[in-house]
């Protein structure tokens, strides 16, 4: 297992939340056991303590997202820190399950179990995914979906570090409700100026009649005669 694979772990975690939605799937020990995957013998460790903590430890990745999307990225790197020295790693070096064609293992940085509980494994892997994934990008490719009100977490992979949302889904999404409000200002516009049009038509045959009616009046006016 690479290290970059461990990244999606902290996107997985912080995603489990929709706070502008106030949906929260964190609940209960088997929510908290599916976010292991396939390290299923950590998720066998899982006990009812760890849904509190791990959602202590959702709001703190959270953080390091927000930090990064807005463009903060000592702070980001400083909470990320935080995280990496509160719940440290232990590498090893690991082949199973990968062989060549030679039948050789493909060796490969692996991050062994923690030994203390579930919720200090998952965050030492999640953090130290993060930060791998960090230092090899670039902060700004940590973000926020721009898709309100989903504020989902992301990791931007995009060649051209262009990805402001979750998912196709949200983008989608977002490209409609941008399209209909673009049709909304269009239309404002054109009844703006159809309303200019008549009022610069009413003003314009006030005029003539005013014009008219004091033409018409000196041409009734009787004139002047001397003595």
């Amino acid at each position: 297992m690479e290290l970059a694979y461990y990244s999606d772990y902290a996107v997985r975690l912080v995603n489990t939340e929709e706070p502008a939605r106030n949906k929260d799937s964190l609940t209960s020990v088997e929510a908290v056991r599916e976010l292991f995957g396939e390290a299923s013998q950590m998720a066998r460790r899982v006990t009812d303590a760890d849904v509190t903590r791990f959602r202590s430890v959702r709001a703190r990745l959270r953080a390091v997202f927000t930090a990064a999307d807005e463009g903060d990225h000592t702070h980001a790197v400083d909470l990320l820190n935080s995280l990496l020295l509160e719940f440290p790693v232990s590498p090893q070096i690991s082949g199973h399950d990968h062989l060549d064609d030679e039948g050789r293992p493909r060796w490969h940085m692996h991050l062994a179990d923690h030994p203390s509980n579930a919720t200090a494994g998952y965050a030492a892997i999640a953090a130290m995914g993060l930060a791998f994934h960090l230092t090899e990008f670039g902060a700004d490719r940590l973000g926020l979906c721009q898709a309100a009100p989903c504020r989902n977490a992301y990791l931007d992979t995009s060649t051209n570090r262009s990805r402001r949302y979750c998912s196709d889904r949200c983008a989608t999404r977002a490209n409609v409700a941008a399209y209909r409000a673009r049709k909304r200002l269009e239309a404002e516009r054109t009844d703006q100026v159809g309303r200019e049009a008549l009022d610069d038509d009413h003003t314009g045959l006030t005029a003539e009649n005013s014009q008219e009616s004091t033409t018409s009046g000196e041409r009734r006016r009787p004139g002047v005669t001397g003595r």
